[in-house]
């Protein structure tokens, strides 16, 4: 069995990746700024020459669309160098980053990049956006004072899976040999994300309505256009509505 390091590993993907690969049999290391065996801080990389040493595997899940990434993603690359013996970088990208010009995608296109150029042996999966910021997004609009309506950007559609069947995934690539890019997942339904929204309302029992707001500029336009989608790789199985009564059942 390999030792693999996870970064981000308390996180919604993260956690699930750990639990998953420990499952098999696999020695895990779990990263993040509060983890009490390996506390790492991929913002200026203290903490990853000890968690890093031995491994062979890393799976790349932490990141923060605040920024930033590209900078850990250089002391990750850095750190896996020094150690010597990590033979497959594996990271989590969005489906769309080369061609939908957001901030938090350009970003990722770096990462992706920069892993690309390292010299080191790299896996890169990219994914729709999960159920979970569907619906997060739903919740924090609904949630914007003195606003009769939930507004959600018009004509924009979305390809939702669920966080697992990525976790799943990203465990079965998180062996010895690095794979490249290897192809995209997308959820098992297209909709407009006025749709979904309307669905994560009823689900809540919330009578707010949705109104969708045109917005301007480029990335808008790459959203209506249709570049976070992967209709051909709709593999995902778990659907939105599958997703939210999972949701209401763990209460």
């Amino acid at each position: 069995m390999s030792t693999i390091l996870v970064t981000g590993g308390t996180g919604t993907l993260g956690a699930l990746v750990v639990r998953m690969l420990r499952e098999q049999g696999h020695e895990v290391r779990a990263l993040s700024r509060s983890s009490a065996e390996y506390p790492v801080d991929l913002r200026d990389g203290r903490g990853l020459d000890a968690a890093m040493a031995g491994a062979q595997v890393v799976v790349h899940c932490a990141s923060s669309p605040r920024g930033g990434d590209d900078v850990a993603a250089g002391h990750l690359i850095d750190a896996a160098r020094r150690a010597g013996t990590v033979t497959n970088l594996v990271y989590i990208s969005i489906v769309g980053v080369d061609v939908v010009p957001f901030g938090y995608y350009r970003t990722k296109l770096r990462v992706e990049r920069l892993l690309e150029g390292s010299g080191l042996g790299v896996t890169i999966l990219r994914t729709t956006q999960f159920h979970d910021l569907v619906a997060q997004a739903t919740a924090s609009l609904a949630k914007l004072p003195l606003l009769p309506v939930v507004p959600l950007p018009k004509g924009v559609r979305v390809q939702p899976i669920a966080v697992e069947e990525v976790a799943d995934r990203l465990a079965e690539l998180a062996v010895p040999a690095a794979a490249g890019r290897v192809p995209d997942m997308g959820g098992p339904e297209v909709r407009s994300l006025e749709e979904w929204g309307r669905a994560y309302l009823a689900a809540v029992g919330s009578g707010r309505r949705v109104v969708g707001v045109p917005l301007a500029g480029r990335a808008y336009a790459a959203f209506r256009r249709g570049g976070n989608l992967a209709p051909d790789r709709a593999v995902g199985r778990i659907t939105f509505g599958e997703f939210l009564g999972r949701q209401r059942r763990a209460g």
